[in-house]
């Protein structure tokens, strides 16, 4: 097991037009024996930032440390680090023990070794009595986990995982989330694991780094990830289907909208002032049919709107509003400041084209400045003092 620190790395591609920044000044700290996530979205940077890292790619500025040795110039080999990638990459015409132990063989480990670590390896992934099929008789998992336990017969600090799960089906997925959950407490090793898959960071990791464009934008648990973003890109991020998001301007008592009014006492958020355009957030799951409005404890005003579409989850059924006079179904358009997603019980009697009356949870309002999209509170109604808690980074600078 292993720490591992990035300082200040900066990974730039010359693209003949000025160049392309893959990683821009990123700065982690990842505890021994922790399992977290890099999640963003495809091109942010994510998977450059674990080839730094593994050694596969070499930063344009900054250090990168594994464990208290500066490893930024060391080749991937002596790094102490195995990776698993998308790709399983198994050879076809070896068994899976030959697969499992073809490193080792080429590193002239003594057989008695290499049979010790491949059996252990085997046991840890389930793969016992599969020694000698070739990869042609397994199954996706089966193939998924020889990789896995290639990469367990290393021993290494560090295990470096670039989205092992992207080519499976959505059930083997699941159930392969669990053996890595698995897995991970059973070695009690660092792990860090690259995906676009927040349900897969969500589930899995001890923290979840959040990144966009090449920069950390936070890094927390994932629940604090998901009820306190630090700004509007995770908050829009994190959460399938995403937050709510509706403009807004704020006045003496309140936030005033285009369609509505949300109360609460701007002097209990700093930097926040009467004038100020802010962007408020809210999850669908804190948006409520008027007639629970007894089951909340600080709702808003109701909000006149008419269901456009229902979507039907088996636990719960997605109902998109639309406010005012708007006739852009919120299916085709979701950032309409005229819409709101709205999660509701499977047994709602809610139907298309109803007229309703919605409330928001204040409990569960987000604010954020509109022109940074930085996060200004997490709660309408209880005194937020000094803003937002800011969890974007963790350093030691």
């Amino acid at each position: 097991m292993a720490r591992v620190k990035l300082e200040h790395v900066t990974k730039r591609y010359d693209d003949g037009e000025g160049g392309v920044v893959a990683v821009d000044d990123m700065n982690l700290d990842i505890e021994d024996g922790e399992f977290v996530c890099l999640v963003g979205p495809s091109g942010c940077g994510k998977s450059t930032t674990m080839e730094t890292i593994a050694g596969l790619t070499q930063p344009t500025e900054g250090t990168v440390y594994i464990g208290d040795r500066d490893v930024t110039r060391l080749p991937p080999k002596d790094r102490g680090v195995a990776m698993v990638f998308q790709n399983i990459a198994l050879f076809p015409h070896m068994d899976v023990y030959d697969n499992i132990s073809f490193g080792l063989r080429l590193r002239d480990f003594p057989q008695d070794e290499i049979d010790r670590r491949v059996e252990h390896a085997a046991d840890i992934v389930q793969l016992e009595g599969m020694l000698d099929r070739m990869p042609d008789e397994m199954s996706g998992g089966q193939r998924q986990r020889v990789a896995i336990a290639r990469a367990i017969v290393r021993e290494p600090d560090v295990f470096l995982m670039d989205e092992p799960l992207a080519n499976l089906d959505a059930k083997l997925r699941v159930h392969m989330r669990t053996e890595l959950q698995r897995l991970h407490k059973e070695l009690d090793t660092t792990i860090i694991y690259v995906t676009h898959d927040q349900a897969e960071a969500m589930t899995m990791s001890d923290r979840i780094a959040v990144i966009d464009s090449g920069e950390l934008q936070q890094i927390a648990p994932p629940l604090v990830c998901y009820n306190q973003p630090a700004n509007l890109f995770v908050a829009g991020f994190i959460g399938s289907p995403s937050m709510n998001f509706v403009e807004g301007t704020v006045d003496e008592n309140g936030v005033e909208t285009e369609h509505f009014h949300v109360e609460f006492d701007p002097a209990t958020i700093d930097e926040l002032g009467v004038g100020d355009q802010v962007t408020m957030g809210v999850r669908p799951e804190n948006v409520h049919p008027s007639i629970e409005t007894d089951e909340i404890s600080h709702p808003s005003a109701p909000i006149s709107a008419e269901t456009d579409v229902l979507e039907p989850m088996g636990d719960e059924i997605f109902a998109y509003l639309l406010m005012g006079e708007g006739e852009t179904s919120m299916a085709q358009e979701t950032a309409s400041s005229d819409q709101l997603l709205m999660s509701i019980d499977p047994d709602s009697p809610i139907e298309e084209g109803q007229e309703i009356d919605v409330v928001l949870d204040r409990e569960k309002i987000h604010l954020f400045h509109a022109a940074t999209g930085d996060a200004l509170t997490h709660n309408l109604v209880a005194p937020a003092s000094g803003g937002a808690t800011d969890t974007r980074a963790e350093t030691d600078d």
